[in-house]
């Protein structure tokens, strides 16, 4: 049964992060040939917008070492937005040698996230990113900049929100045309999230430029989003299946799930384009590839009503 509240936007846009920020945090690498797979199968489910993987050096995340591999099995298998996470200039070189449309960078709130992911200072990294930012832009790509430990940080704890604003003004200044507020170790509550969102207003950055990524590591995911939604927000990260964390923050669980968010904003009367079932098929293959169950609620509910054929078809 579909039943509205007052404030929702018609509309919401899915940023599915799966293949990038959920297969990123495995032990081992997953084959490319079944990232192709994956992201063809999310793009079938409805997905416009899937971020495909990080043009990081293999050393960095051996996982996605295979970048330009990816791009080429794809070819003009991708969504309407295939963003690529880089790290610097030479990330972004690659990238564009690669026919890549979206380009994506990841800053940090604090000082000692940067530090650990980045080895640079927070003024360090967003200088870092500055000429691959006006290199994507004058390329003629959107460059979408993340924001990681909005509301807390596993060294430093509660993160000030003026802090958070900071930054993500600065990416704006940059160039970037999307900002992502990440909730990197999942501590985040409502009230934190409408408290950031009022004060990025009140800093001239809008709704419409943002987008939220929540982690579920204390359950509040979904309540976080749906906040978010009701101050405007219409760009939601999520990852299929619930996959990913975070390498450097040992504490954080896996994304929002995306067909959690599915299931709440289809139940809201909230359009996404994804259909709901052959998403959670794509998500139930993948964890039979990865040999373990899926943490999505909406999954496991899901998955009895499914027929065995349907999640194992190649």
């Amino acid at each position: 049964m579909t039943t509205s509240l007052p404030g929702l936007p018609a509309r919401v846009e899915i940023y599915e992060v799966g293949p990038r920020d959920g297969l990123q945090n495995e032990d081992t690498a997953v084959p490319v040939e079944v990232k192709a797979a994956f992201v063809r199968r999310l793009v079938a489910a409805g997905l416009r917008t899937v971020e495909l993987t990080s043009f990081v050096p293999k050393k960095w995340i051996p996982q996605l070492g295979d970048a330009e591999e990816l791009l080429g099995l794809l070819g003009d298998d991708q969504p309407t937005r295939a963003p690529v996470l880089v790290p610097n200039v030479k990330g972004l070189e690659r990238a564009l040698a690669t026919g890549a449309r979206e380009i994506a960078v990841f800053a940090a709130a604090t000082e000692s996230f940067a530090r650990r992911n980045l080895n640079r200072s927070v003024a360090e990294s967003l200088e870092m990113f500055a000429p691959v930012v006006a290199g994507a832009r004058e390329a003629g790509l959107p460059v979408r900049g993340y924001v990681s430990m909005c509301f807390g940080d596993p060294w430093e704890g509660a993160v000030p929100l003026p802090q958070v604003a900071d930054v993500a003004l600065r990416l704006a200044e940059l160039g970037c045309t999307e900002i992502s507020l990440g909730d990197t170790i999942g501590v985040g509550t409502p009230g934190q999230v409408v408290a950031l969102l009022d004060l990025l207003g009140e800093r001239g950055l809008g709704v419409d430029t943002l987008a939220v990524h929540f982690h579920d590591t204390y359950g509040q995911a979904l309540a976080n989003t749906l906040a978010a939604l009701q101050r405007g927000v219409t760009t939601v990260d999520a990852s299929a299946g619930g996959l990913g964390g975070c390498p450097y923050a040992g504490s954080a669980t896996g994304n929002l799930a995306t067909e959690d968010l599915v299931w709440q904003l289809a139940g809201l009367g909230i359009e996404t384009g994804v259909d709901l079932i052959s998403l959670a098929r794509t998500s139930l293959w993948m964890a039979e590839q990865l040999g373990r169950p899926s943490p999505s609620r909406a999954l496991a509910a899901l998955a009895p009503t499914l027929t065995p054929t349907a999640t194992q078809e190649s």
